[in-house]
């Protein structure tokens, strides 16, 4: 996997790429309407497929009651693939966002532009979290939007000082080196390679380093040292967004490439959870591969049916939503849909639609998301961090 690298200078603006390198403007609309499928979830799907799935008491309902449940610890479903995905589309957002950057404003002013937006970001999440409204020990420093700040700085930062090969042999030295960290260096108490809730190392260091509150009593699920590969599932984006700028492949090409490295990333990632359990809550490298792989797979379907394939008119709602996920995520932060849709259709309490008045409310909510979207996406709103 290679890609044609502009030259790059600390003090001076990119040299402009050869005329073969792909526009680092042009929008992938499979990697918006895959975002946008990603933040559907987020949004309000979650809810209608468990109500649609209390509503089925055969195979239906066993399927959705497991899926869209995230595990206690150990152990992979598809709600556990969410977040990860986010992360991983963001990593291939960065090639197209700070190429065009380097080459039109050179590394330092784009070094500058990531901090501030990462910063903001990362301020934002802890906003969503209340902030210092419950006092100073309330603050969650790190959380969803803060791992995603993060992990987006320190990618972005590796892409623009080096090729794809140290790309990639940045995010292979953080999986190792994470997996060696919580193999082999001793916690008190539980001594070394002890992976349960607790008792593994990234827990221990959030329970004697991390301040203020955390989201599972002395830890948290976003900590300190998983943050690590954290920023290997966003170099895993980044490596992608490269892989599809080249141009000596077709988009048929790629799309097969896709399917194929996330069916091996999958597969090493399960392989290597035999040893280093695929855990969610400590991000281990075995999580890392298996949300790639599977991360892969989903772009390639899009990229397939999208790009390759022309079918674009389906994925017009995903779009809008993908066009605008911050936005959508902290208006659902500080507006209560549920509320809302409660009150468009009668409500819980009314119960106007029997049994399915929960499911009804909870489409009631997707359709109000995928309107504000559509909203904001016609007169061209769109809030870029």
């Amino acid at each position: 996997m290679s890609a044609v690298e502009p030259q790059r200078n600390d003090h001076q603006k990119v040299s402009a790429p050869q005329p073969a390198i792909i526009n680092p403007s042009t929008r992938l609309a499979s990697l918006d309407a895959l975002r946008g499928f990603d933040m559907f979830w987020i949004l309000g799907m979650e809810e209608v497929a468990r109500d649609l799935g209390k509503a089925n008491h055969g195979w239906f309902a066993t399927l959705f009651a497991t899926q869209l449940e995230h595990v206690k610890w150990e152990g992979f479903h598809f709600l556990d693939l969410i977040f990860p995905l986010f992360v991983f589309i963001a990593g291939v957002s960065i090639t197209l966002s700070l190429r065009r950057s380097l080459v039109e404003q050179g590394r330092p002013a784009t070094l500058r532009k990531l901090a501030v937006r990462c910063l903001i970001l990362f301020f934002l999440g802890i906003l969503l979290y209340g902030g210092i409204s419950g006092g100073l020990e309330k603050v969650r420093l790190l959380g969803v939007l803060q791992r995603i700040a993060s992990a987006a700085f320190c990618a972005g930062t590796i892409y623009c000082f080096t090729s794809w090969r140290g790309q990639l042999a940045w995010a292979v030295g953080l999986l190792i080196g994470y997996w060696a960290l919580l193999t082999f260096v001793p916690v008190p108490g539980s001594g070394a390679g002890h992976f349960a809730e607790g008792e593994n190392l990234a827990n221990y260091l959030d329970r004697i380093w991390l301040p203020f509150r955390k989201w599972d009593g002395d830890h948290d699920p976003e900590g300190l040292l998983s943050t690590l590969p954290a920023v290997a599932t966003c170099l895993l984006g980044v490596l992608t967004g490269v892989f599809l700028q080249r141009q000596d492949l077709t988009p048929r090409q790629k799309t097969a490439w896709l399917f194929a490295v996330g069916a091996g990333l999958v597969a090493a990632g399960w392989l290597w959870g035999l040893q280093f359990p695929v855990i969610k809550k400590i991000w281990t490298s075995s999580y890392v591969l298996v949300a790639g792989g599977y991360s892969c797979l989903l772009l390639g379907a899009f990229y397939g049916i999208i790009e390759v394939a022309g079918c674009r008119r389906w994925a017009a709602p995903f779009i809008w939503i993908g066009m605008n996920p911050i936005t959508l995520y902290v208006l659902n932060h500080f507006v209560s849909m549920d509320k809302l849709a409660s009150a468009l259709v009668g409500g819980h309490k009314m119960n106007f639609f029997g049994a399915a008045q929960d499911l009804v409310i909870a489409i009631v909510v997707v359709a109000l998301n995928f309107a504000l979207a559509r909203f904001l996406f016609v007169r061209k709103i769109f809030l870029r961090v």
